[in-house]
């Protein structure tokens, strides 16, 4: 069975699509599944909508955190729940769709963890970013790069499919809950001796976003300093 975790935070005008157009792929796919959605301290619709779509498809899973507490914390919640021998996350604003995960399964053989890449040259960007922010995003995965993971492109897709006991593993691990939980668990992944592979994928800038730079940009700089002085860049840089 594929287990699908979907984080979300106030997403009731977005997520319905994305809900909709992952069970009808899945669906007309025949996919054994579950679909089981995060709902991260939503103060909107978010909940409602999916008790409602749950109800009439028990695939469809709520869990709900009654704060906020971050992507990296919505993620983990569900993978810990999840039931399924593959467990992809995927973004609530169907950036990445559902369909990309077709050209991942030929390398679960080989592979514990294949990772969306909008990074490599076989990817496909169909809608970009606005300017500021994609350069600061390429500025992260230098950084990265350079002082974390090298030979990983896009760290930060939110679109990765792990191996079950790969997924709890990891994520039993996992500490981080903002925007650099990707990398931790990426890190935490090539600590435990896990096979990563990075796949190209098609991607589209989705507006607005849950996640500004500007305003992260302490957090973000704070996790990574806290990565670093946990020790983990000499365990798993190489």
């Amino acid at each position: 069975m594929l287990s699908i975790v979907i984080p979300a935070y106030n997403e009731e005008a977005r997520l319905p699509n994305t809900l909709n157009k992952t069970i009808h792929y899945l669906e007309d796919h025949c996919f054994a599944y579950e679909i089981i959605v995060v709902s991260d301290g939503s103060v909107d619709k978010t909940n409602q909508i999916v008790s409602e779509i749950s109800a009439q498809n028990p695939k469809i899973k709520l869990l709900k955190n009654i704060k906020n507490q971050g992507k990296g914390a919505g993620v983990k919640k569900g993978i810990l729940a999840a039931k399924g021998g593959t467990v992809l996350f995927m973004d609530a604003d169907n950036s990445t769709e559902i369909s990309e995960i077709g050209k991942f399964f030929s390398y679960l053989e080989g592979f514990d963890i294949i990772i969306g890449s909008r990074a490599l040259p076989e990817s496909k960007i169909v809608d970009h970013q606005f300017w500021m922010r994609e350069y600061t995003g390429k500025l992260f995965n230098k950084v990265v790069q350079a002082f974390f993971m090298k030979g990983i492109q896009d760290t930060q897709c939110g679109f990765k499919l792990f191996k079950r006991d790969a997924a709890m593993a990891i994520f039993k691990r996992a500490s981080i809950n903002g925007f650099c939980f990707d990398l931790e668990i990426l890190l935490i992944a090539r600590q435990l001796g896990y096979k990563i592979k990075e796949v190209p994928v098609s991607w589209t800038n989705s507006k607005p976003s849950k996640v500004s730079f500007f305003r992260s940009s302490l957090s973000i700089v704070a996790d990574l300093f806290r990565i670093y002085n946990k020790g983990q860049i000499y365990k798993y840089h190489n």
